[in-house]
């Protein structure tokens, strides 16, 4: 998970945009937090993925195949 400061700037620096703009390095610097905060994102959710099993309401599994195939790859 990002940390609080980080999602901090990330408001500041959006809310300064909107209002009157960004020099070149904050615009720098806020591309960067974006893309931190996607790729921890990305890896949270790939992460509770793992942990699903679909079952229909015949109580058979029908969790997708990649998900299965990804589930036994990350247990070898």
């Amino acid at each position: 998970m990002l940390s609080k400061e980080k999602i901090a700037r990330i408001n500041a620096l959006s809310k300064k945009a909107k209002s009157e703009g960004l020099t070149k390095e904050e615009t720098a610097e806020q591309q960067k937090l974006r893309q931190e905060y996607i790729k921890t994102f990305r890896a949270s959710m790939e992460n509770t993925l793992q942990g699903v099993t679909i079952v229909d309401p015949e109580g058979n599994d029908v969790t997708p195949e990649k998900l299965k195939e990804t589930k036994k790859n990350l247990k070898h």
